[in-house]
């Protein structure tokens, strides 16, 4: 059976379930995040997470950020939240991905080579009813060539981008605020914090 490519469906509007359907058949989404655009795909997935890896021209040693709806869901990936995260998730109010020693659950190829993992719970917006309604994590990196740089909205995706993923979101498009990545955090065993970005 032909693969629908969702590109060329003339709709005004995303319907999730559209979406979900590329997600459940291992395609690629390019996607507005609580941050900037990225590239996703179900992170549970290790052939979708490799296509993200090819469309980038990314280095497999360089793991992708994966994005949760909840801190509840963010338990089922990782081994142990420290008390101190699961504060700092409660209140924060700016975007924040933490890196966790230990993940569960999931393919190598969405971890770091020491077996640990980059997650955010997304705060809000199109990407979190996204989450929600799919009920795993997605993969999310920025929509970019990774030697170019990010685009700070929809606007300054490449074609190349566009033209190699399955769906292109509609939502957001012309949004024309400057986005910018997430804070990036580790805890030590001491549950003491440490920035990678900032």
């Amino acid at each position: 059976m032909t693969k629908t490519n969702y590109n060329t469906i003339p709709v005004d509007q995303d319907r999730l379930e559209d979406i979900i359907s590329v997600l459940d058949t291992g395609g690629l989404l390019l996607y507005p995040t609580d941050t900037i655009w990225g590239v996703g795909c179900d992170a549970t997935n290790p052939q979708a997470v490799e296509k993200v890896y090819a469309l980038k021209q990314r280095d497999r040693s360089k793991p992708c950020i994966l994005l949760v709806d909840s801190v509840a869901t963010l338990k089922d990936y990782v081994r142990e939240v420290h008390p101190r995260v699961d504060n700092l998730l409660t209140y924060h109010t700016r975007p924040l991905t933490v890196v966790y020693p230990q993940a569960q659950q999931l393919p190598p190829i969405s971890t770091s080579a020491d077996g640990s993992v980059a997650i955010r719970v997304a705060l809000g917006g199109f990407c979190k009813s996204l989450l929600q309604a799919y009920g795993k994590p997605l993969i999310s990196t920025s929509a970019n060539i990774s030697t170019e740089p990010f685009p700070a909205n929809f606007g300054e995706i490449s074609s190349a981008i566009i033209r190699g993923v399955d769906y292109v979101v509609k939502a957001e498009q012309y949004d024309k605020t400057t986005r910018e990545p997430s804070v990036i955090v580790r805890v030590d065993g001491e549950g003491e914090l440490e920035f990678l970005r900032s």
